[in-house]
């Protein structure tokens, strides 16, 4: 298989999250149950378009303090921040909540979306929660699980490993598409082979849509429509 380029990234943007659904589900039909969210997130920006990039993943908590000295919190933030800036982009920000209740404190706000998109992220994907909606970086869009006014003792935990947001599973490296809708891991094999399944289940769609709106329809125009698309390949 050919490397994945950023064209490759940004030609998979031209559809919503859905729509990559959708054609998952004829390239990597295994996966027609598996490695999407399954919660409703919010989204801060929901007019943006959707985002394609590799995953940096990452755990963190705020309901206590973390037991590690100031030092030794400080040198994590930065290893962490090191690991986003390193490998192949443009990056999604994958963070995992790991308090009973997600959320409690916010580690996006104003400074680490400045952060992260100097650091090449196009946004985040958390179960956790966000803040600072009117002061935050230009076109990073970040999906969540709620929005809070507090950081508490937000601090990160590990990162690099494999992160569970509701219900989507997530490596370093996976390719995350996201938007108003939710997320969803895109596997390396099908990014390529997207873009013509879409169209394809487009023009099928079509068929069925264009007969829906039209002026008389009825049960056998949408079984005559439905034929229709059957034979398109």
């Amino acid at each position: 298989m050919s490397a994945i380029t950023l064209a490759d990234l940004q030609k998979l943007t031209e559809w919503d999250t859905p729509t990559i659904c959708n054609g998952l589900e004829v390239t990597n039909p295994e996966r027609r149950a598996l490695g999407f969210t399954v919660e409703q997130m919010v989204c801060a920006y929901p007019d943006q378009k959707p985002i394609c990039g590799f995953a940096r993943t990452a755990t963190i908590r705020a309901v206590a303090a973390p037991k590690r000295t100031a030092a030794e919190n400080l040198n994590l933030r930065q290893a962490y921040y090191r690991y986003v800036a390193e490998g192949q982009g443009p990056t999604v920000s994958v963070i995992q909540d790991l308090d009973p209740n997600p959320g409690f404190g916010a580690f996006w706000g104003e400074v680490n979306t400045a952060i992260h998109s100097g650091l090449g992220a196009l946004g985040l994907v958390t179960n956790g929660s966000i803040r600072d909606l009117d002061a935050c970086a230009p076109g990073f869009q970040m999906l969540a699980g709620k929005v809070g006014p507090s950081h508490a003792h937000v601090h990160v935990v590990d990162y690099g490993g494999q992160v569970n947001i509701f219900g989507m599973l997530v490596d370093n490296g996976d390719i995350i598409h996201a938007d108003r809708h939710g997320a969803v891991v895109v596997p390396a094999d099908a990014v390529k082979k997207l873009p013509e399944t879409i169209k394809l289940l487009e023009r099928k769609e079509k068929v069925i849509l264009d007969a829906a709106r039209a002026p008389g329809f009825d049960i056998d125009k949408l079984t005559a429509a439905m034929g229709s698309a059957a034979e398109i390949h």
